[in-house]
């Protein structure tokens, strides 16, 4: 079963883990979300894909809830001490990782290549594939104005009220040829379960990308979703707070109305039962399951219950 997940922050992270686990060697592709990039100290970061890399990798910080397991911070302590901004922390590990992709780039390859380059040398069996080579930065409106992502959720903490979201330069971003390979040659489709407006939306914000999503559906392949919110709430990170701030409904149904034109199935946890028969009414089949991944464990158990979800006889 070649399976295609598209994701973004921790959430989409953990389900890919879950899913390298239970799939064969090399059936998993995970379309990333790059509206997170950003640049430091000269450097292009990918929160998202490198998320997605050390997970991957079996090098994810779980305890820290991002970054390298056993870190060093050498370099960020002596910028600071330059007077360089601090407060965006990255590890010396980290840093090893962007000044590869830095020179890859700088050398002439594009992301796409650069970032498959980083994943072969940490022998990760699955394809991280960026939605699109094309830069695209996710900006949050506040009461002050425009920011950038990184400047919202980072150095501000996800306190501000969200006014507005966009995604720059997505009007000149289109699926790379990879990605568009991947999906027609998927057998299932899966949104991880991820905020749907920062790290989903912008990658069906990408031009042709639904389009593609859409034709692969038309053939007869099964795109499922996984819902991040869990009884009107985040496990992690700003969703439900971001979901109603923009008069959205900060529920797995809402979330589950968002992708309703995508999709074929919704997963949702078990304590929101009470919303199939709301969700059936949109037109898609719920399946209801423990969706936690506090452990490998966890992860490995949501993985095979959604695949069992798309399973035969769906």
């Amino acid at each position: 079963m070649r399976v295609v997940a598209l994701a973004g922050g921790t959430g989409g992270a953990k389900l890919a883990a879950g899913l390298q686990t239970v799939l064969p060697h090399g059936d998993l592709t995970v379309v990333v979300n790059t509206g997170d990039d950003t640049e430091r100290h000269g450097l292009l970061v990918m929160p998202d894909h490198d998320a997605v890399l050390y997970m991957l990798a079996g090098r994810f910080d779980y305890e820290r809830g991002w970054g390298v397991i056993d870190e060093s911070w050498t370099v960020m302590d002596a910028l600071a001490a330059y007077g360089e901004d601090a407060w965006f922390r990255l590890g010396d590990r980290d840093f090893a990782t962007h000044i590869a992709r830095h020179a890859r780039l700088t050398g002439g390859a594009r992301l796409t290549t650069a970032v498959r380059g980083l994943q072969s040398a940490t022998s990760v069996p699955s394809a991280i594939l960026p939605m699109t080579d094309a830069p695209v930065r996710t900006q949050i409106r506040i009461d002050e104005g425009w920011i950038d992502f990184q400047e919202y959720f980072v150095h501000r903490h996800q306190v501000p009220e969200v006014r507005e979201v966009r995604y720059a330069g997505i009007e000149a971003a289109r699926p790379t040829g990879d990605v568009l390979e991947a999906l027609a040659s998927a057998d299932v489709i899966v949104i991880g379960p991820s905020n749907p407006i920062v790290s989903v939306g912008p990658i069906l914000a990408v031009p042709g990308m639904r389009d593609a999503l859409a034709e692969v559906r038309a053939r007869g392949v099964s795109i499922v979703a996984v819902s991040p919110i869990i009884a009107g709430k985040a496990l992690k990170g700003p969703a439900d707070r971001m979901l109603a701030s923009l008069g959205l409904e900060s529920t797995a149904l809402g979330v589950a109305r968002g992708y309703a034109d995508l999709l074929d199935v919704f997963v949702l946890d078990a304590v929101d039962a009470a919303l199939v028969p709301s969700i059936e009414a949109l037109g898609l089949r719920a399946v209801t399951a423990d969706t936690v991944m506090a452990d490998e464990d966890g992860r490995a158990r949501v993985a095979r219950s959604v695949l069992e979800a798309v399973g035969p006889g769906d």
